[in-house]
């Protein structure tokens, strides 16, 4: 899972401050609310606009199914939407804004640029439940917790290798962003991960420019390193350039697997160039996909459906979805009232966590921030506009490699 977490963007581009403002949740007043259930307020740290707003804007529609979830456990669920626009001053002033303004209870924070507030919320003691895809506050700083456990970046992982061995991949091309150092740190353990498995690592850059689709020479180069197999750490126009112009340039590809872009992220939002680019790709996610049509997947669905929303989820609409369900089992814990500060005790104490069901029978120990660095990922392999199961990778589940290490390039 080391490799999934490739996607981590520290995004430099400085865009029009924004917090967005927009409310929309339930409130206690909402049709179909009991005024007997209480109403709870949660802040919303996304990138809604902006560069990065292509992999996380659709966690607003995992909050509408994350009412659902909250209903059932008696509690009104309305958050209020904090806008990164993909910029960390803007950042910072959002999360100031949900805490100072909106007085939420917590925050679920679903952004590359979660680091940028971090050291605010930190100081207000305000719980942070969400994903570690941006930098290593999420290891250092107590009051956050993300929903798939610490990430170490650094370590390697076997489940690259292990992939691209079972999909008959001889010889392995792997991009990342220089811009983040676990971006690039993502990209030189995929293909640590492969040469472990026998696997050439013929072509490695983990010092690409952010979000840049300037993807002609770096095509060139793979093919003169005859690659057959590909993995990018990076937001998906970079991957799908890159994917299309390496078609263009005639390279057969054995396998590629992507870091983001499972579900309507590919089906619903891609382009009609970046969808016919997908095609017999792999993405992997850390949640079980909907394919594997298990108890919690279903009642995902359920929630996606009564929420009036459509289609697949995103990556970014499970992890919403599945921050709020985390923040839940502390808030129920922690009972009427909680402070801050009593949320952050329940949240510490949670060490069997399952992502409501969505992690299989492979739950993680929140509390062990020190040497867990990976876990299991599930594959689709998107045919049309539907997604097949890869066989062996339902879930794939690696191990840390003793010894090895990455760092990110000078």
């Amino acid at each position: 899972m080391a490799h999934k977490k490739g996607r981590l963007l520290a995004a430099a581009t400085v865009m029009a401050t924004v917090i967005s403002g927009l409310s929309l949740g339930l409130s206690s007043g909402t049709a179909g609310a009991s005024s007997s259930e209480p109403t709870i307020t949660l802040g919303l740290l996304t990138d809604a606009t902006g560069l990065g707003a292509s992999g996380n804007a659709s966690s607003q529609q995992g909050m509408l199914a994350a009412q659902q979830l909250a209903k059932r456990d008696g509690y009104n669920l309305k958050f209020v939407v904090g806008d990164t626009a993909t910029s960390p001053a803007t950042a910072l002033s959002a999360g100031q804004s949900l805490v100072e303004q909106h007085h939420v209870l917590g925050v679920i924070a679903v952004s590359s640029l979660t680091f940028s507030a971090a050291p605010f919320f930190k100081a207000q003691g305000v719980p942070v439940v969400g994903v570690a895809e941006d930098a290593s506050e999420w290891q250092t700083d107590d009051n956050m917790f993300s929903v798939y456990g610490t990430i170490h970046t650094n370590l390697v992982n076997t489940d690259s290798g292990l992939f691209f061995k079972s999909q008959g991949v001889t010889n392995l091309g792997s991009i990342g962003y220089a811009i983040s150092p676990s971006s690039a740190e993502a990209a030189e353990g995929a293909a640590a991960s492969a040469q472990h498995a026998g696997i050439k690592a013929g072509y490695v850059n983990a010092a690409f420019p952010f979000g840049s689709t300037n993807v002609a020479p770096i095509a060139l180069a793979m093919k003169a390193a005859g690659i057959n197999g590909l993995t990018m750490s990076t937001d998906p126009n970079t991957a799908y350039a890159l994917i299309d112009q390496l078609k263009l340039d005639g390279v057969k590809l054995k396998a590629v697997l992507l870091a983001t872009g499972y579900g309507s992220d590919v089906t619903a939002q891609a382009s009609p160039a970046e969808a016919q680019a997908a095609q017999g790709v792999s993405f992997e996610d850390p949640y079980e996909v909907m394919e594997v049509n298990t108890p919690a997947t279903k009642q995902f669905a359920a929630d996606i459906k009564a929420a009036g929303l459509k289609g697949l989820p995103t990556e970014s609409m499970y992890n919403a979805y599945v921050s709020v369900g985390m923040l839940m089992q502390a808030l129920k814990a922690a009972g009427k009232n909680p402070t801050n500060t009593e949320l952050v005790s329940q949240l510490t104490k949670i060490h069997t966590w399952d992502a409501l069901g969505l992690f299989g029978s492979h739950p993680i120990d929140l509390a062990n921030r020190t040497d867990y660095s990976g876990g299991c990922f599930w594959v689709g392999k998107l045919e049309g506009k539907s997604f097949d199961l890869v066989p062996g990778a339902e879930p794939l589940c690696g191990k840390t490699i003793p010894g090895a290490t990455v760092s990110p390039p000078a």
